[in-house]
């Protein structure tokens, strides 16, 4: 450039398409006219005809380029102009080359030490050859020996190629979703029937990164300069949500200084000063999974600004560095500045949450709830000697005699499905009266399980699961003659099956979670999507290990945040399992059989002075409250009607043990049933209407269910009942009420109505017969749970006080003081907190440490300069815990007891007494039952008084309503979808009643894990070469990386 004011010539070599748009708020446009509008530039756009058809020679000479490729566009043609004429390259031109191979990519990444998921890389020469570094098998595939596990990604190597494959574990359901480029409303779409991975070229293989539904999309302008949107994940359900002009919704987030440093290395890998890139952020870590090249924001005209500001310094600093580039003190665009409109989404409104009254917002919502209506849980066991049996024990546990065995993959089942289906012969003989009562019994048991094999026509160890346990063993001459070996002669085979989520029981999750959405977070009904998708809404789903309660999860979660599709993906998205947490009742095993033998001796000796509930003012406070006084006679009557159940299935199992006598014993299995993987979705009209049981319980295992029932409920050679039976009878009664009412089978109704009065008294008493033993197991049982609950609360508290400490100080400091102050507390204060947490990984299974949730919850952040949002500040955190009936029965039981512990002797319960009597009352904990405790903050107090954060509690009895009902909507419901309706939340605490967080944190403390309890997570194999950033390293990354240094709320 000559001094005589000449204007720098920018060259815009690009394909039309980019720069011209019929959409005034086109990015480049936008950009390019605010770099123009500085009057110290020339902006030369070359056009599509010059550049695809006109020499190199003949292009405009020009100061400083712009190229970047894409479709259509010749990029060694930009290369040859760039070296004839030297421009100033804002993107250097020969790397962009790497950006179409996703292999080079990585490697570049890896290169400049960016973190990238664990990967591996399948090159194939042509189309469908076979590899031998390649193995895939039923949950896995192998890569050169590194195994990659489901759920895993599947990219094709070209970049240009958007068609990415997920692919989901059978004990998820199984299944693949497609992602690509958006379609309409549409990113991805889910494929049940596909399990094998595609082999008609190469592809990357890489672990499929938990992000809890959210991408992070990073633009940056050069390398000192980033900004990061979030969005909803095509993961998830496939829906793109899009704002009433039609653009997808994403929301301005905050970068850590880890973060900002890959957007330094990613510009500085791939000399491109502008470029976007994809960012996982995975329990606490980010990985960089895409890199775009040159990408903008769109309809953000304050990323706007601030990209001309930087590329017009960058122009004048290569080509004219002795004049100023200081930005002017007004933008000489701002008066034609278009006004922005309020962020609104189509499909849930302008939702934007505000404060909650005059003083108190909210700021936690826990819950605890239990899962939806599935169907009974049952349990095969038999002695197995036949070697076919014996030898798939060996098979699966490497040749030990002695060591037992689980089957629970596809092909594993399938090996004892082939066994059963030779073991059983195909009729009956017809001279069963002849045989051995033992050998009859076996053969029914193992008929038992090759119907329980063949059920649903699809394996899936999320339902079914066979154990093998070696009982006898011998020894005999090994096959080479060399010695000897053991060999099993007698193994206990346990088949357990059932307990599926139904149809009803997806509707039920998936309604509640409609009805937390509307109603758990106070102002506008849909005002909790849009507080979720600006990342002021930190939600965390963790769920036990059972199917069903993994599927209620993910079921709630689709109604909670409005998701669309199948519910795989959402579980592997959304859903964690903590079976440590949400599982298991082994701590408190001595206790409850010691509580149901204190039942048994009250129910058979009929003791009244334990019954005589109205001579005490509280009921609820004498052994075995609840029990019906005759529950002696009620038992007789009830295995009485049990037996007249059982003979009625019974007739229906033979006419459909015949016709199917009448096919191949070894005749194919029907098709894939999606339905029997995820629970069925809608009622199988067909089979009602064929008069068949609902679901796909054939008559024969019905009549295994009843039989198993009425033979254990009653010894009749010893002549003794066991208690125990009663949930199980009652279970199956209100099973078979409720979905197989049209099998019109006499006498249910009235064992319904005999076992309720007894489950009544029986399933709450089982969890303790007083209530010092209801908390004695009650805390046993929940203690993890209850210590995760604390850190929540803790965890909220103090983030709460984080936010409102600078804002009470802002009369006393200068804005920029504030502004250094919070940006170096942000950068600094996660190392120091975390240095030993940072050099290990954090599952998603057991991430519950309260530093490593704390450093979480710090994070990530919506950014205010850039949200069009009211309160940017403003965040939620909601934590939400599925799990079984004895989760949620410990949990309340501390709830309501924790006061006559005898270090809290003299307080007063967490549950008034108006509560405890309906307590009392209500008994029984049904599905999609919960326990809800909010947390609210009162901004008008100070912050050291005890009342500025208050808990309220609430619960709901689930679908308490009794299968018989026949009064209005209701029992129409009931009628024509099998579902029962939930209760509705109820009050645990007086209206008007001020529950302190330090007095339930008093009160809960003594039955919890304490905090530095929780095991430290550890680090999974496949993810240990990815975790070996100090905190030295990010403290000087943290020191080195200036961004967002204009905003004040930076950790907010």
């Amino acid at each position: 450039m000559e001094d005589g004011g000449e204007k720098i010539k920018i060259g815009v070599c690009v394909m039309e398409k980019k720069v011209i748009s019929d959409v005034l708020s086109a990015p480049m446009e936008q950009i390019l006219g605010r770099v123009g509008a500085f009057g110290e530039f020339e902006i030369i756009y070359f056009g599509d005809k010059v550049i695809l058809e006109d020499s190199v020679e003949s292009w405009p000479i020009c100061d400083c380029l712009i190229a970047f490729s894409s479709s259509g566009y010749p990029l060694e043609k930009a290369e040859q102009y760039a070296s004839l004429r030297r421009p100033f390259l804002v993107n250097e031109l020969q790397p962009q080359h790497l950006l179409h191979d996703r292999r080079k990519v990585y490697e570049r990444l890896e290169m400049f030490g960016v973190p990238v998921p664990n990967y591996a890389l399948v090159n194939r020469e042509y189309p469908y050859q076979e590899l031998d570094y390649f193995v895939e098998q039923e949950d896995f595939v192998e890569v050169h020996g590194k195994r990659f596990w489901k759920p895993f990604v599947e990219k094709p190597i070209d970049g240009d190629d958007h068609s990415i494959m997920i692919y989901y574990p059978s004990s998820a359901g199984g299944g693949m979703k497609e992602l690509f480029r958006k379609v309409g409303n549409r990113s991805s779409e889910f494929h049940p029937e596909v399990r094998r991975v595609r082999r008609e070229g190469s592809y990357i293989y890489e672990e499929f990164m938990p992000t809890g539904g959210t991408d992070v999309k990073v633009y940056t302008v050069g390398s000192g300069y980033a900004h990061a949107e979030a969005r909803k994940s095509p993961v998830v359900d496939g829906v793109v949500m899009r704002n009433p002009d039609g653009k997808e919704v994403r929301y301005p987030v905050l970068l850590t200084p880890a973060e900002k440093q890959m957007a330094r290395d990613v510009c500085t890998a791939f000399r491109q000063e502008v470029c976007g890139f994809d960012l996982l952020r995975c329990e606490g870590r980010s990985y960089v999974c895409d890199v775009n090249g040159w990408s903008f924001v769109k309809n953000s005209h304050k990323y706007y600004d601030d990209t001309a500001c930087i590329l017009r310094k960058m122009f004048l600093d290569a080509k004219a560095p002795h004049l100023s580039s200081t930005i002017p003190p007004t933008l000489p665009w701002k008066v034609n500045e278009a006004v922005q409109s309020s962020e609104g989404l189509t499909r849930q409104g302008s939702g934007i949450i505000g404060t909650f009254g005059q003083a108190e917002e909210l700021r936690c919502v826990i819950a605890i709830i239990r899962h939806g209506d599935r169907t009974p849980k049952q349990k095969v066991k038999l002695k197995a000697t036949e070697e076919k049996l014996l030898n798939l024990l060996l098979k699966y546990n490497s040749g030990k005699a002695r060591a037992e065995t689980k089957l629970k993959s596809a092909v594993q089942l399938q090996d004892l499905l082939d066994a059963t289906r030779i073991l059983v012969p195909p009729t009956r003989s017809g001279r069963e009266s002849d045989s051995d009562a033992e050998d009859l019994e076996h053969a029914e048991k193992l008929r038992q399980v090759k119907a329980v094999l063949e059920e649903g026509g699809h394996f899936s160890g999320i339902y079914r699961k066979v154990q093998l346990k070696p009982l006898k063993w011998v020894k005999v001459p090994k096959n080479n003659g060399d010695g000897e070996e053991e060999r099993p002669i007698e193994a206990l085979m346990v088949l357990k099956y059932g307990g599926v989520l139904t149809h009803a029981g997806r509707k039920q999750a998936e309604e509640l979670g409609r009805f937390f959405r509307n109603n758990m977070y106070p102002g506008e009904g849909t005002g909790l999507l849009r507080l979720h998708s600006t990342y002021r809404h930190d939600l965390k789903i963790y769920s036990s290990d059972e199917g069903r309660v993994q599927m209620s999860a993910a079921a709630f979660a689709k109604g909670l945040l409005d998701l669309e599709g199948q519910l795989t993906p959402i579980l592997v998205s959304l859903v964690s399992k903590d079976s440590s947490m949400l599982d298991g009742l082994e701590d408190a095993s001595i206790e409850m059989d010691e509580a149901k033998a204190r039942l048994n001796e009250i129910i058979i000796s009929e003791s009244k002075a334990a019954n005589s509930n109205g001579s005490v003012q509280f009921p609820w406070m004498v052994d075995g409250a609840g029990l019906p006084a005759n529950a002696s006679q009620l038992l007789p009557k009830m295995a009485k009607l049990t037996k007249k159940i059982t003979e009625q299935v019974k007739l229906l199992a033979q006419d459909e043990d015949e016709k199917l006598a009448m096919t191949s014993s070894y005749s194919v299995l029907p098709p894939y049933d999606q339905a029997k993987a995820l629970g069925m979705t809608i009622i199988d009209v067909a089979r009602i209407a064929a008069g068949l049981p609902c679901g796909s319980e054939g008559f024969l295992l019905m009549f295994a269910r009843w039989k198993k029932l009425e033979r254990d409920l009653y010894n009749e050679r010893k002549d003794r009942f066991d208690i125990t039976q009663i949930p199980d009878v009652y279970d199956s009664c209100k099973y078979d009420l409720l979905h197989n009412a049209h099998l019109n089978l006499e006498g249910l109704a009235e064992l319904f109505k005999v076992a309720q009065l007894l489950a009544d008294g029986v399933i709450p008493n089982e969890y303790g017969i007083n209530p010092k033993q209801k908390l004695k197991i009650g805390s046993k049982i929940a203690r993890r749970l209850l210590g995760k609950i604390l850190i929540d609360l803790h965890n909220t508290r103090e983030e709460a006080i984080s936010v409102a400490e600078p804002k009470s100080s802002e009369n006393q400091t200068s804005t920029s003081c504030k502004t250094r102050m919070e940006e170096k507390d942000y950068q600094t204060k996660p190392q120091s907190r975390n240095e030993d947490t940072r050099r290990s990984s954090f599952t998603s299974e057991k991430s519950l440490d309260q530093d490593d949730d704390d450093d979480k919850e710090i994070k990530y952040r919506l950014d205010p300069k850039y949200a069009n949002v009211k309160t940017p500040e403003r965040h939620v955190r909601t934590r939400l815990y599925f799990t079984s009936e004895s989760h949620i029965h410990s949990l309340m039981n501390v709830l309501r007891y924790c006061n006559l512990d005898e270090s809290l002797q003299g307080e007063d319960s967490l549950v008034c007494e108006n509560a405890l009597e309906r307590l009392f009352k209500t008994r029984e904990l049904d599905y999609m039952s919960y326990i809800v405790l909010r947390m609210f903050e009162n901004t008008e107090v100070a912050l050291e008084d005890p009342k500025r954060f208050r808990i309220e509690m609430t619960f709901s009895r689930g679908a308490d309503l009794s299968p018989l009902e026949n009064d209005g909507g209701e029992a129409s419901l009931l009628h024509q979808e099998h579902t029962l309706p939930i209760m509705g939340p109820e009050r645990l605490q007086e209206v008007g009643s001020c529950l302190t967080l330090d007095k339930f944190e008093k009160m809960v403390r003594p039955f919890a894990m304490p905090a530095e309890d929780f095991p430290p997570p550890a680090t999974p194999q496949a993810f240990s070469g990815y975790f070996k950033s100090s905190a030295g390293m990010l403290e000087r990354l943290a020191n080195l990386w200036p961004f967002h240094k204009n905003s004040t709320a930076v950790a907010k």
